[in-house]
């Protein structure tokens, strides 16, 4: 039974993008979790139509669970400023940035922020040479939750040079980033903002049960083992938690955000890099962010809620 002195809230869900089921999981687990506290919810599977059915629906705040464009690219979130809604985490300027592997470098890197050297390259350019020596890894420039990642190693069997006929994120996608690939441990650091300011949660380690942590290794129950806190020197645990609030901040990130790291523990601090910061976590059963958070003592419920309050006191602000 809903609250009628409770938010109504929308929860935007689904789209078009490559990680549209793991939207849709987010925002099931979201809804479910407001309804039990006694909110009012109407779910919204994203279309075109989408800014006619927020009106339609007229929420006091709208929980933002799309992954990937045009959810997490700022598109979204410039067409709810326009109509006046508040929303959960980060705004326009921060998505576009925060998505964008390139600018985000461009934002993080000048201020201390370890992140892998690479170059933007043309996918065309891939079948005459490497872009870089091998092992690298090629990502697309503006995806999130590793679609499209391939590590091209020097027995890859994408051939030397690469092949046409080779499958990988090069054939969907025109432009990509070349980085070096970092040997050694997945880590990642979620940050929640609270009255103090954002905090990090926790590190936990990613380890895949075979291969590297790709989107199947996300999102497949079993696939990949979740070192919640992570075994690591006490020093590399605080670089984490540093450098994930520290990007947070220069981002201009709002609600919740995630930094991904990779840490070569033979070169000790030197081996560790930050590789990008989500600005739109996943809200799965299997996601980083709710399970750092229970970590901490924190419901999931507890969670969903307290983003919602962030971004109807963060609306109330700026009227």
């Amino acid at each position: 039974m809903s609250d009628e002195n409770k938010p109504h809230v929308a929860v935007l869900m689904g789209g078009w993008a490559n990680e549209r089921p793991v939207s849709l999981m987010s925002g099931e687990g979201v809804a479910k979790a407001l309804e039990g506290r006694g909110y009012p919810v109407t779910r919204i599977d994203m279309d075109r139509q989408v800014a006619a059915r927020i009106a339609e629906a007229a929420p006091d705040v709208v929980f933002n669970a799309l992954h990937g464009v045009p959810g997490e690219d700022g598109t979204v979130q410039g067409m709810l400023d326009l109509m006046g809604i508040p929303y959960t985490h980060s705004g326009l300027a921060t998505s576009v940035i925060a998505i964008d592997k390139e600018l985000t470098k461009q934002a993080l890197v000048p201020h201390g922020v370890p992140m892998p050297g690479g170059r933007i390259v043309e996918s065309e350019g891939l079948y005459e040479k490497d872009p870089l020596a091998r092992p690298y890894v090629l990502k697309p420039v503006n995806e999130g939750s590793s679609v499209g990642v391939a590590i091209v190693t020097a027995e890859s069997n994408y051939g030397n040079p690469i092949r046409r006929d080779a499958v990988g994120p090069w054939q969907e996608f025109d432009r990509l980033l070349a980085e070096p690939y970092i040997q050694g441990r997945e880590l990642t650091a979620a940050v929640l903002d609270g009255p103090d300011g954002p905090r990090a949660l926790a590190v936990t380690e990613l380890v895949p049960k075979s291969g590297f942590y790709d989107f199947d290794a996300k999102y497949t129950e079993g696939m990949t083992e979740h070192v919640c806190p992570a075994q690591l020197p006490d020093r590399i645990e605080e670089l984490c938690k540093a450098y994930a609030v520290q990007a947070h901040k220069l981002l201009g990130c709002r609600g919740c955000s995630r930094t991904d790291f990779r840490w070569d523990d033979e070169q000790g601090e030197d081996g560790l890099f930050v590789l990008e910061t989500n600005t739109q976590p996943g809200m799965t059963p299997l996601s980083l962010v709710p399970e750092q958070a229970k970590y901490c003592g924190m419901s999931y419920e507890d969670l969903v809620e307290t983003l919602v309050n962030e971004a109807l006191d963060r609306g109330a602000e700026h009227g």
